[in-house]
């Protein structure tokens, strides 16, 4: 279980300074950066991140389970890295339409590329900031971890079972 906490910290560092940064970069394109003072947007960054970093962590624990091993992004980064895609993508089309359109919590400013009435910015984090830390994750993964030894890929094993 160690090994298992210890690759979804990874994860979850690589996706709080890669999500911090996207966040950062279009928080302008939402109208808090207009109507709240320096306190407000710094919350709002630090909010927003949190909820990305949950959400990445739990599209990582998603593939981990449906590849049968925790360190997948070092094992079988594409397949993972296709789930984890998918599922924040989903997630956030719908969190963006209700957060919007449904409960008013934020809004859109006119410079905001929409898809679907969508904000793009915030799909595009979720194509883009993936890929980025599965890549990050090998890196540093070979580094923390050691050498990756190719194991069974069989998916019913328990994902935490046989970590490098």
């Amino acid at each position: 279980m160690s090994r298992f906490v210890a690759h979804a910290g990874l994860w979850s560092a690589l996706a709080f300074v890669f999500n911090l940064t996207w966040e950062i970069a279009h928080v302008r394109l939402y109208t808090i950066w207009a109507a709240a003072d320096g306190m407000g947007v710094a919350w709002a960054l630090f909010h927003c991140t949190l909820g990305d970093v949950v959400i990445a962590l739990v599209m990582f624990v998603l593939a981990g389970m449906m590849l049968g091993r925790a360190d997948w992004p070092v094992s079988r980064p594409w397949p993972g890295g296709v789930i984890v895609v998918i599922g924040a993508l989903a997630f956030t089309a719908w969190s963006e339409w209700y957060n919007v359109y449904r409960a008013v919590n934020w809004a859109y400013t006119a410079s905001m590329p929409m898809i679907f009435g969508i904000g793009l910015s915030p799909l595009m984090q979720w194509l883009i900031l993936p890929p980025v830390i599965v890549a990050m994750y090998r890196r540093l993964g070979t580094m923390l971890f050691g050498q990756h030894k190719v194991q069974s890929t069989n998916p019913t094993q328990d994902f935490t079972r046989n970590l490098p």
